[in-house]
């Protein structure tokens, strides 16, 4: 059950921000739209909806705050202003007891800290809505940081997220638009991905295998587990020295190489996308710092790997051909490949696809390839499909929202970044190799014996997909019967409601007839002493309304 101070809370703030004004009206049921009248008192102010709905989630907490950032990555779904607000939405939330702090490490450990750690800094060094940090050194010198989950965090998490469920649910039944917007899908991957990022072995093993993917490379530093230390609540790992990627001016007091840390920005994207398919998905600017080492050559360092993404090998290859063919401007081809991806319906008239596509990108490219946004060119080509009952497609929207932050930190560092530049040779390359016969060679020695296990079952196989043809028939005739044992069902609780209601109106007509003769009698009688009996038939009266709707 959720709190009943947390929920009064929650609906304070709803009301003083006037999230009411974000719901459709037109479509609420009555009784809602009746409830939500005494708002209107309310006055909203000069705030914009967007505003209104940050300063509710900074309002409400971590949870909520950790849910606008959510839906400040899904521009495919969220209106453009309401995700401009949300994005300077920041985790700023005061530490937890240092005292709870060390007893959560030493439970976990086994051991008291200074056991554990040479020094220890009880002092935290970062806060966060999920996590606090802590420095510390390892016994053998090591610098470390040490990651602990905020004590009672799933309790908060699991009832703030049964109720957006519930308020999804409401939007999606009650909106003209909720179907394609899909709330309740939105706030079940939130609820996936905060508990996810509650487990900080998995973190860890994010962490290491993106380690491994980098390893030697002048490109990316990840930093190195201990996982001697790491646990389900505790996370132990290298402690790193770099410069916030936003402090723009101590980069370039070092002579940072501004072009080029731009440039491996992209380069990291499209290698982790699609040579390792491992790709750190919160690259926001908070997870990124740049080493103090080799301005000239400037190497990336990367924390915080709770969330990560992959594809899928097809959605890998049609996705390099979609953005091939848009740098190519061949819209017949994106629109072939969206049907033939399984994007959008394979009944998709494709010359319609094509020229929807062709309305949308002619435009952008009539601008000078630098001053073109590649993220929001895909944005508006996944809009467009939409149109087109293209489903949403959590994987690419996650590699979607990366791709905006990777680009739009890299115009931040160097305006005159050109992505496309960098982005059309990579992807030229990938699909050669991808048809390598050095590359098929060793796809093939992969597979081999998993080929060579199954193939003594192709006859069995064979055999059983012939007599399952041979059992359509019947099964159709089976499904047939059926669906009219169905239409037999609906149509007889149709009469059950149908009589319900002419009982209900016989009863009340009948009720009628009798007011004149008891109207009298019925003036002196004190409404507080009638009998339990009658409370019982009113209140069966009520059900038998109900149970007639």
């Amino acid at each position: 059950m959720f709190s009943l101070f947390r929920l009064c809370r929650i609906i304070y703030t709803f009301a003083r921000f006037r999230l009411d004004l974000l719901l459709p009206r037109h479509n609420l049921p009555w009784w809602l739209r009746l409830l939500l009248c005494p708002l209107h008192l309310i006055p909203a102010g000069k705030l914009t909806r967007g505003e209104r709905l940050r300063l509710a989630c900074e309002q409400l907490g971590p949870i909520f705050v950790k849910f606008g950032q959510l839906l400040s990555t899904r521009p495919d779904l969220i209106p453009a202003d309401i995700v401009a607000a949300l994005s300077d939405l920041q985790d700023n939330v005061p530490p937890f007891a240092k005292e709870t702090f060390c007893a959560l490490v030493e439970s976990s450990l086994g051991d008291s800290v200074d056991a554990i750690f040479a020094q220890f800094d009880r002092e935290p060094l970062a806060s966060a809505s999920v996590a606090q940090v802590h420095a510390a050194v390892l016994h053998d010198g090591r610098e470390v940081v040490v990651k602990v989950v905020r004590p009672g965090i799933e309790r908060i998490i699991s009832q703030d997220t049964r109720l957006l469920h519930l308020l999804a649910r409401g939007l999606e039944r009650y909106s003209a638009d909720g179907k394609r917007l899909r709330p309740v899908e939105v706030v079940d991957d939130y609820r996936t991905t905060i508990f996810d990022e509650l487990d900080l072995q998995r973190e860890a093993a994010n962490a290491s295998q993106l380690r491994r993917n980098f390893l030697h490379s002048p490109l990316l530093y990840i930093p190195e587990i201990m996982w001697d230390y790491t646990r389900h609540k505790v996370l132990v790992m290298e402690r790193i020295s770099g410069i916030p990627v936003t402090q723009i001016d101590a980069l370039k007091a070092q002579h940072t190489d501004m072009k080029k840390l731009a440039e491996r920005g992209v380069e990291i994207f499209f290698t982790q996308v699609f040579e390792h398919n491992f790709f750190h998905a919160d690259m926001h600017p908070g997870n990124i710092f740049v080493s103090r080492e080799h301005p000239d050559q400037p190497q990336y360092i990367a924390v915080d790997m709770a969330i990560v993404g992959s594809l899928t090998r097809a959605d890998q290859y049609y996705l390099a051909r979609n953005m091939l063919a848009m740098f190519r401007r061949d819209y017949r081809q994106v629109a072939e490949l969206h049907v033939q991806s399984g994007w959008v319906p394979e009944n998709t008239r494709t010359e319609e696809l094509e020229a929807a596509v062709r309305t949308v990108c002619e435009p952008i490219f009539e601008k000078p390839l630098k001053d073109i946004s590649f993220g929001h060119v895909l944005l508006s080509l996944f809009r467009t499909a939409r149109r087109f009952n293209m489903e949403v497609q959590p994987q690419l929207v996650l590699l979607q929202k990366t791709l905006l932050n990777i680009e739009g930190l890299g115009r931040q560092l160097y305006p005159d970044l050109d992505l496309w530049s960098t982005a059309h040779p990579f992807l030229e390359r990938w699909l050669k190799n991808r048809f390598d016969p050095r590359t098929l060679w060793g796809e093939l020695k992969r597979y081999a014996p998993e080929w060579l296990e199954k193939f003594p079952e192709v006859p069995h196989l064979v055999f059983n997909g012939l007599q399952q043809v041979q059992n359509i028939g019947q099964w159709s005739h089976e499904l047939a019967l059926a669906r009219e044992q169905m239409a037999r069902q609906e149509k007889a609780r149709r009469r059950r409601r149908y009589a319900n209601f002419i009982a209900l109106l016989s009863i009340a007509g009948a009720g009628c007839l009798a007011f004149s003769e008891l109207n009298m009698r019925l003036q002196s009688i004190d409404v507080s002493q009638l009998p339990a009996s009658v409370w019982v038939l009113l209140a069966a009266a009520g059900i038998a309304i109900i149970a007639g709707r």
